[in-house]
């Protein structure tokens, strides 16, 4: 909108805080993702190979969630740098292509489409379990897959059905495509969403308070404020603070109260 012109008042991205990205993206996911798996379907994870698509924070996420059920997880990438980081946290990194006939759980966490097409599905082994966590019912291709001649849809309970193909062959898609963690559980814990409604609440009360700073765009979160999120979290989880002494503070050229990394920080 803003690049278009039609942006009325100044906006805060708050997908893109940090306490927000690299909490409810990644650590809602790895508690959600078995949730929703387990409660669907009740099959034991451990033992099994599962397929992630993506691994930026929500792959993350649910890779160390399915490795954390003895899970052997194998990621697929287009990014090489998170290809790299996969790699390099332990993981396989395969392409689709490679591992759709053997593997035994295939979760697309990208948020683009057409991660997973008919003919992909049509090539999976009998009872694969097929789902997302990524983005719109989309990444899979669940109009290709109805499709496809002869393949008969069976609910199994809600959320939960079997796609049978000519030969016998099955397969277990959740919620129809759509996002697992909603339809098979119910999502992220309040703990987690504390986080991002966090977010949403002081970029409100920042926006209210300093409207002369907010010329109509579109902003990210500033640092001092996503550190405050953060901050008001700790107690919760019985985590204390080291303070830090003036004479460090001025070493590495930080306020003593934050914020202490560079907008561009990495974390």
């Amino acid at each position: 909108m803003q690049r278009d012109g039609l942006l009325l008042f100044p906006a805060i991205n708050v997908n893109d805080a940090v306490t927000k990205s690299k909490f409810d993206n990644k650590y809602g996911c790895r508690h959600s993702l078995v949730d929703g798996i387990n409660r669907a379907t009740d099959v034991l994870i451990g033992g099994k190979v599962a397929v992630i698509c993506g691994y930026g924070d929500v792959g993350k996420g649910c890779a160390e969630s399915l490795r954390g059920q003895g899970a052997r997880v194998i990621i697929t990438e287009i990014d090489p740098i998170c290809a790299l980081q996969a790699a390099m946290d332990g993981y396989q990194v395969a392409t689709l292509d490679d591992v759709v006939e053997t593997a035994d759980i295939f979760i697309t966490t990208t948020g683009n489409k057409d991660i997973i097409m008919a003919a992909d599905m049509a090539k999976m082994k009998h009872q694969a379990i097929v789902g997302n966590i990524g983005h719109f019912d989309n990444e899979i291709d669940m109009a290709g897959l109805a499709a496809l001649p002869g393949v008969v849809k069976d609910e199994v309970k809600p959320q939960v059905h079997t796609w049978t193909f000519p030969d016998g062959k099955t397969l277990i898609v959740l919620s129809e495509g759509r996002l697992l963690n909603l339809g098979n559980a119910t999502g992220h814990p309040s703990f987690v969403m504390s986080n991002s409604f966090a977010n949403q609440t002081i970029a409100q009360i920042e926006l209210f308070t300093k409207p002369e700073s907010y010329p109509t765009d579109v902003y990210v979160l500033p640092k001092h404020l996503d550190e405050k999120v953060a901050r008001l979290h700790l107690d919760a989880l019985g985590a204390k603070l080291t303070t830090l002494r003036p004479d460090q503070a001025a070493y590495i050229g930080v306020p003593v109260e934050g914020p202490y990394k560079p907008e561009h920080y990495r974390y």
